[in-house]
């Protein structure tokens, strides 16, 4: 038996998920809906989402309503009568009205163990709160963000060397694995759903900007790396340095400890450097992205503009 699909994403963690459900014959994707084209670039050109160019590689209709609710898009996806609707982070709210056209069922794909993380950046929390482990899970959707019955969940371990960037490949394929093996399931009705604890919920609301700026005064070194890891590549880190920004891409909580104010050279060699942070703690700069620059090993950054560097000197502006 074969059921219809109608596929709700826009993201790069997406993609895998729509490749999936076009190359088993057991689902016809009648369309996709993603966001419009956005502002890409330092030329701001408009480029389409990474789910509208894998759905236009496979000649599959694409919708890309501003807003889904109300608009004629919403209409064409009622009219398609799908026996699934699937999302993954699509980004938008989605009306219950829209959400009943599924004849089975319509389920979001979602990077976080649920209740934990509701919200458009679960991977980003997850990591900066440090955490050991996170996931995905498959839900019914209801008109609540991301508060429908479990369906399943797959759980990832989260290493010392993860970012976003990595995470989110290691979810989307997990969350494309979990999802395959579980919509054959909710056809036949053989599955437990599991109701949220409220008492459980926790959000993940997406970026601010502010939380970008790294705080080297009350952060400690391992605080610090789970807070650059958390937001790399998507929405990376940074100090003020000489009254220039400088991204911060990849560091190292070191088990020394020092007496040295927060944000001063430790240690400084021809191809390393290490800063204090909160609590005595001390990190170790691995890559670094000065403003206007690519980004670079820190041995690259000591050879040019932090040659005179010296150690006690305060490298990173405290912020006001």
């Amino acid at each position: 038996m074969s059921y219809t699909v109608v596929f709700m994403g826009t993201p790069k963690f997406a993609v895998p998920i729509l490749e999936a459900l076009l190359a088993d014959n057991q689902y016809e994707v009648k369309g996709v809906v993603t966001q419009p084209d956005r502002p890409k670039g330092r030329r701001h050109e408009l480029a389409p989402s990474p789910v509208k160019e894998a759905a236009m590689a496979h000649g599959v209709r694409v919708l890309q309503p501003e807003k889904i609710s109300g608009s004629p898009e919403m209409q064409q996806v009622i009219d398609w009568q799908p026996d699934f609707i699937v999302t993954a982070a699509f980004g938008q709210f989605l009306p219950e009205q829209l959400l009943s056209a599924a004849r089975i069922a319509a389920v979001n794909t979602h990077a976080s163990l649920l209740p934990k993380y509701r919200g458009g950046a679960p991977v980003h929390y997850a990591i900066m709160n440090g955490d050991q482990e996170t996931g995905v899970s498959i839900m019914y959707m209801v008109k609540k963000m991301d508060a429908g019955d479990v369906i399943d969940v797959v759980k990832v371990p989260i290493t010392a060397n993860d970012n976003v960037g990595t995470m989110f490949e290691k979810l989307s394929l997990a969350g494309r694995d979990l999802l395959m093996a579980t919509l054959p399931k909710i056809a036949t009705g053989d599955i437990q759903p599991v109701v949220q604890d409220e008492a459980d919920v926790t959000f993940a609301p997406n970026i601010p900007h502010d939380l970008q700026n790294l705080h080297f005064e009350n952060e400690t070194a391992q605080q610090l790396d789970w807070h650059i890891r958390g937001l790399y590549p998507t929405h990376p880190a940074y100090i003020q340095v000489g009254g220039q920004r400088v991204k911060l891409i990849d560091v190292t909580p070191q088990p020394d400890t020092t007496t040295q104010a927060p944000g001063t050279i430790v240690t400084k060699t021809k191809k390393s450097l290490s800063i204090a942070a909160a609590n005595g703690t001390v990190i170790t700069i691995n890559q670094l992205q000065p403003a206007g620059k690519s980004k670079m090993a820190v041995s690259d950054y000591l050879n040019g503009a932090g040659k005179n560097l010296e150690v006690g000197q305060q490298w990173v502006t405290k912020h006001e």
